[in-house]
């Protein structure tokens, strides 16, 4: 355990007698990950530890990596974020370490999030006695590694619930597990609406070197397969007919071996862009730490995924007051109300996504109505203080009922 993971797990002896009686009676809540990189899933670790009701809940953040830049908008990190540093696939001494910290804590649920952390907390949670041990599925219909499989097969036993992010998720994780959907919670995921809001975009188009009349096409989206970005480039290559001045702005790091070397599916991308001939239109900015500057610069953002869980870009874009165009996978169909906040197309049909992009960019006053009804939509439903709330409530639900495998 590292410096930091010590030190928050010393008692300050100056606490006052209410404020340890206030500790005592909170809900202690540790959160595992494999590490606080820039994720999806780290952002909304992050957003989960902040946003819960520090008079009901004592939440922790346990990171399996010291890889954890994400720390600095976790508050009260010093206190909070605890290290327990993985040395290896093979390392099972992760196990006892996190137990250790759960029974230091005294905690009431342990929630794992992505491979790793999430069968190191089973296997932990059980070890420590942990009252309610919770799983995560952040994804749908996804391919799954046979190791993967098999580790959560065989530690299945030891979880209570499972959170899915999206009803998709709970549905196609259940017939891989076969477990009845009652053993699945949806919580979707949460945006801060506080940092992604409307801006005005000029000034960083300025810096981009855009033109403030040219249309811009947002991707916010890692280069991985599952993005289907060429489905996006093919999309484009038709909206340049109409709109020959598009820009095609497109946010992620380029992805890299251990050795540097470029991603094989990140060189065919790039030999795809030559193949359409849309070189001068794209630019690749590669991993921003402040998109939140960056949606207010775009007419419109576009997610041609294979697969999803409860995509944060289309959340972020939207609290934005930015429409999206995304494949109907998964829970986007919930997430975008077709024809208010934005649209949705079938898998790899790149010319109805192009219509729409063009009808979004063709029309200034339906756009700004879009912006407006996504910005909306998303505080009511997907601002990261209803994922507290959700997730306080399936906590609450689970704990009250004695419903934790180890009550």
């Amino acid at each position: 355990m590292t410096t930091l993971a010590k030190k928050s797990l010393m008692i300050d002896v100056r606490l006052s007698n209410n404020d340890v009686r206030m500790a005592e009676s909170r809900t202690c809540v540790v959160l595992v990950v494999d590490d606080l990189g820039y994720g999806g899933a780290e952002r909304q670790v992050v957003e989960l530890a902040n946003n819960m009701d520090s008079g009901r809940f004592d939440v922790h953040v346990c990171a399996l990596s010291d890889n954890v830049p994400l720390s600095s908008t976790l508050t009260g990190a010093e206190q909070r974020l605890h290290v327990i540093k993985k040395g290896n696939r093979c390392d099972f001494t992760v196990v006892p370490r996190v137990a250790r910290l759960l029974r230091e804590l005294n905690a009431h649920v342990v929630h794992g999030f992505l491979f790793s952390a999430e069968i190191a907390s089973r296997l932990a949670g059980h070890l420590a006695g942990t009252r309610l041990i919770v799983g995560s599925e952040r994804n749908a219909n996804r391919p799954m590694a046979r190791r993967h499989v098999l580790a959560y097969r065989l530690t299945q036993r030891y979880v209570d619930i499972i959170v899915a992010n999206s009803n998709a998720g709970a549905e196609s994780n259940g017939r891989i597990f076969k477990r009845p959907l009652s053993a699945y919670r949806v919580v979707h995921n949460g945006v801060d609406t506080k940092r992604f809001r409307p801006a005005d975009g000029t000034e960083i188009r300025r810096r981009l070197g855009i033109p403030a009349s040219v249309p811009v096409v947002g991707v916010f989206a890692n280069f991985k397969k599952q993005k289907n970005h060429p489905m996006t480039f093919r999309a484009f290559r038709r909206v340049l007919e109409a709109f020959p001045d598009a820009r095609l702005l497109l946010v992620g790091d380029p992805p890299a071996d251990s050795r540097g070397q470029l991603d094989a599916y990140y060189v065919e991308l790039h030999r795809l862009v030559d193949e359409l001939r849309i070189r001068e239109r794209c630019m690749f900015v590669g991993h921003q730490d402040t998109t939140e500057h960056l949606y207010p610069a775009c007419d419109v953002t576009v997610l041609s995924s294979y697969h999803e869980g409860t995509p944060n870009v289309l959340l972020e874009s939207m609290a934005c007051g930015v429409p999206v165009v995304a494949t109907r996978v998964c829970d986007n169909e919930y997430i975008v109300k077709e024809g208010e906040v934005g649209h949705l197309v079938d898998v790899n049909d790149d010319a109805a996504m192009a219509d729409w992009i063009g009808l979004i960019l063709g029309d200034g006053a339906r756009r700004r109505e879009m912006g407006q009804n996504a910005r909306q939509w998303v505080c009511d439903e997907f601002s990261t203080k209803r994922l507290a709330e959700k997730m306080a409530d399936v906590y609450t639900e689970l704990l009250g009922r004695g419903n934790g495998r180890h009550s």
